[in-house]
């Protein structure tokens, strides 16, 4: 199954993917079979409800019955990020050894985590906005910050996950979908830790939608890639991860309680631009397409 969120009319609804691009509200679902539309009136209530409805929604979409429910194209709505307010987004640095190489940085004995604010959430073909920046505290000259891109695997959690096995960390992940790590490098470097850099606005580019554990396939054995400009610039495979997508969950939830709807970025592959000679840095007019196996691809703009 593949869950969105949309707008149409100016309202925010949730609906599925069927077929390549026929969309169903939720609402409309549950109403058609006489259930609480309650349960899915926003992606928090889908997040929370969805091992209580999965199989309801598993057995409609089975049986096809689609006759009776208003669809509508994916060219007809607004894309929306598939998680529209998480509780927390947490990442992970240096999760593969060829971006460490060539950052010129050993990969870690345990997942190196960082956090990116909620607020940086944007959805598909919405744009990533270069930011101006302080130079100093108390100053008023500000410079263009550098940005770079980082197509990563997003994991989607499901339910309450606290102290989690490695073995029973898939229990707890809901789906799959696409994240665009997007970076502003000389902020990074000078504040020593990673959230102001990794969390302007519009700085976590998400979707466009999620793709359900069980419809997956492998998690970790999907192709990703990325594209600036309609040219390749990173293209791997998350087999290639030093730490999986279930020792990730399990080594987080050690510490922090994971909520319904937390996004877990997976870390990413070489070929960012901070890492090429000379370095790439984005600018206003680029457009960035990033594709992971099985989900789709997620295309955002960049602006001043």
């Amino acid at each position: 199954m593949k869950f969105l969120n949309f707008q149409q009319g100016g309202k925010i609804k949730c609906g599925i993917l069927i077929e390549s691009d026929q969309i169903l509200e939720l609402k409309n679902i549950f109403q058609f079979l006489g259930k609480d539309p309650s349960l899915v009136e926003s992606d928090v209530k889908f997040f929370y409800n969805y091992y209580a409805i999965k199989d309801l929604i598993g057995e409609f979409v089975e049986n096809a019955n689609f006759k009776g429910i208003k669809s509508m194209r994916l060219s007809e709505v607004k894309l929306l990020s598939p998680v529209l307010h998480p509780s927390k987004i947490v990442c992970l640095g240096m999760n593969y050894k060829d971006h460490a190489l060539e950052t010129g940085q050993k990969l870690p004995k345990l997942p190196l985590l960082f956090t990116k604010a909620s607020t940086a959430v944007i959805g598909m073909d919405e744009a990533i906005i270069i930011p101006k920046v302080r130079k100093t505290i108390a100053g008023s000259a500000e410079q263009i910050a550098v940005l770079d891109y980082e197509v990563e695997l997003a994991v989607i959690i499901g339910k309450i996950c606290k102290g989690v096995s490695i073995e029973n960390a898939p229990n707890y992940i809901l789906g799959y979908t696409i994240l665009n790590d997007v970076s502003a490098r000389m902020e990074q470097m000078s504040d020593k830790q990673y959230f102001r850099s990794k969390s302007f606005d519009t700085f976590a580019p998400l979707g466009p939608w999620i793709v359900t554990s069980d419809s997956i396939g492998d998690p970790m054995n999907l192709h990703l890639e990325c594209s600036v400009n309609g040219e390749l610039r990173q293209d791997s495979n998350t087999k290639n991860m030093n730490f999986n997508v279930y020792e990730i969950v399990s080594f987080i939830s050690e510490a922090i309680t994971l909520l319904p709807g937390d996004i877990i970025g997976t870390g990413t592959p070489a070929g960012v631009g901070a890492g090429r000679k000379p370095p790439l840095s984005l600018k206003a007019g680029d457009m960035l397409e990033m594709s992971i196996e099985n989900i789709g691809s997620l295309r955002n703009s960049v602006q001043n």
